[in-house]
């Protein structure tokens, strides 16, 4: 087996590793006690440790935990889009909070932001975006932050001033 598709299977010890930690992770969500979780252990395995257990003996006790009710969910992490830190990417996230801030944008997500940079620019993520379209988000924003500016002192210079009791 190369290096190179070694490190992209993941290694018996991982998967008992992460099988060991949904196991404990089950046993929390469905509130049971040592003993009994001890008990299930055994029961199913006839081993009172996950430490002893192989990966067939925690797959059995994972099933068993599957059907007492425990189903694993995701990380919260997952789903989530990763900020980039290129400047540019910085700027734009600020200018779209400062939007937000303001009123203008009613989500201020990283998911909604790249929405927008979509529509702009046919680019799925900031992470992505070449130095020339990231450039002309960032002049797309603030021309948005300029109208809203212009928006405001017609707003103010219109109203009635404001009588004091």
């Amino acid at each position: 087996m190369t290096q190179s598709t070694q490190t992209k299977t993941t290694k018996p010890y991982d998967k008992k590793k992460k099988l060991v930690q949904l196991i404990h992770i089950g046993k929390s969500k469905l509130c049971l006690d040592d003993e009994t979780y001890r008990s299930l252990l055994e029961t199913t395995t006839g081993k009172t440790s996950t430490k002893e257990m192989t990966l067939g003996e925690l797959n059995k006790v994972m099933t068993r935990l599957k059907q007492l009710g425990f189903t694993p969910t995701a990380p919260k992490s997952a789903g989530k889009i990763k900020q980039d830190k290129d400047p540019q990417a910085k700027l734009i996230r600020h200018l779209w909070l400062t939007l937000h801030n303001l009123g203008a944008v009613r989500d201020p997500s990283e998911k909604a932001l790249c929405a927008y940079v979509k529509r702009q620019t046919g680019i799925d993520l900031l992470a992505w975006l070449p130095t020339h379209k990231a450039s002309r988000v960032i002049e797309s924003l603030k021309k948005w932050l300029e109208r809203l500016e212009k928006q405001a002192e017609t707003t103010e210079d219109t109203a009635p001033p404001n009588p004091q009791n």
